[in-house]
């Protein structure tokens, strides 16, 4: 059964890399795949989150908020642990006449690295923008696809790596609202203030008494 999967995710993997080769995705999936080593994407993400920040109303204040922790716990999460559990070689090292686009880097295969932060980002933006939904899904499944195209990853790296980075954005989506939850529990908690007693207005004092 396993070297059945194994198969058909050679065999998937070929089609996306050589099958669909063309002259415009040669040019779109590198740049693509690439795109967050590129200092003007990055000085724009920066740029688009500030005014998120400043400018929007509260759902998109906080997807902007929460993406930040979401990246870095989903990235650490899967370079620092998942990769070296798995420890799968990458396509373009173990394959033959692999239409590799890009450098094929020295890390693991499985997952994609690249899945797991753009589904995990997409979710958590998706959830408080639905409006964007399609928009950020139809990025990062882009994104994700390009990893295939350009000779890096297997097709079961990606699909791993869209399930695990669903997985960390719903996470953090919980702990959001598991913070949330707790802090209306101790303001309730605490109640409402106690105001203040208003002083007691003094006497005025008696004149004294002189006997002539």
């Amino acid at each position: 059964m396993l070297d059945l999967l194994s198969s058909f995710d050679r065999s998937l993997f070929y089609f996306c890399n050589k099958t669909l080769q063309n002259s415009l995705f040669d040019i779109v999936m590198p740049f693509m795949t690439d795109l967050n080593k590129q200092p003007f994407a990055l000085a724009a993400l920066v740029i688009v989150l500030i005014l998120m920040i400043v400018r929007g109303e509260r759902p998109v204040q906080l997807a902007a908020v929460l993406l930040i922790p979401t990246i870095l716990f989903s990235d650490q999460l899967n370079s620092s642990v998942l990769k070296f559990l798995v420890v799968r070689g990458r396509p373009c090292r173990e394959l033959l006449d692999v239409h590799l686009l890009v450098s094929c880097g020295s890390g693991y295969s499985f997952p994609s690295s690249h899945a797991v932060n753009n589904f995990a980002g997409a979710l958590v933006l998706s959830y408080f923008i639905p409006k964007g939904t399609w928009g950020f899904f139809s990025f990062a499944a882009l994104v994700s696809f390009s990893r295939i195209y350009v000779g890096v990853h297997y097709p079961s790296d990606v699909l791993g790596g869209a399930v695990i980075g669903l997985a960390c954005g719903s996470f953090i989506i919980l702990v959001f609202h598991a913070g949330e939850y707790l802090l209306r529990r101790r303001k309730t908690r605490a109640g409402p203030a106690r105001p203040t007693r208003p002083a007691r207005p003094t006497r005025p004092a008696r004149p004294m008494r002189i006997d002539a």
